[in-house]
């Protein structure tokens, strides 16, 4: 849900800018640099988002793994790792 949360915002943030681009009288270099500002804080906000899910998933799965030795701990296993 926060991705879609994320992707909503960007894509409102880059027509917001482009509609005031087009109000407005300034040179398009400043037009495209503006863009490309947009563009990269786009960028870094889907990196960190992916690096969120990472850190989700590998969090997931160490609370898997410490659930399935507490188990076989549990049951008396010789072999206790997962």
């Amino acid at each position: 849900m926060k991705i879609n949360k994320n992707k909503s915002l960007l894509l409102l943030t880059l027509v917001a800018a482009l509609g005031l681009s087009a109000c407005t009288e300034e040179k398009a270099e400043t037009t495209g640099e503006r863009i490309d500002e947009v563009v990269t804080d786009a960028k870094d906000a889907t990196s960190d988002i992916g690096d969120s899910i990472k850190d989700a998933a590998t969090d997931a799965g160490n609370a898997v793994e410490d659930a399935c030795e507490d188990v076989k701990d549990s049951f008396g296993a010789k072999d206790k790792d997962c």
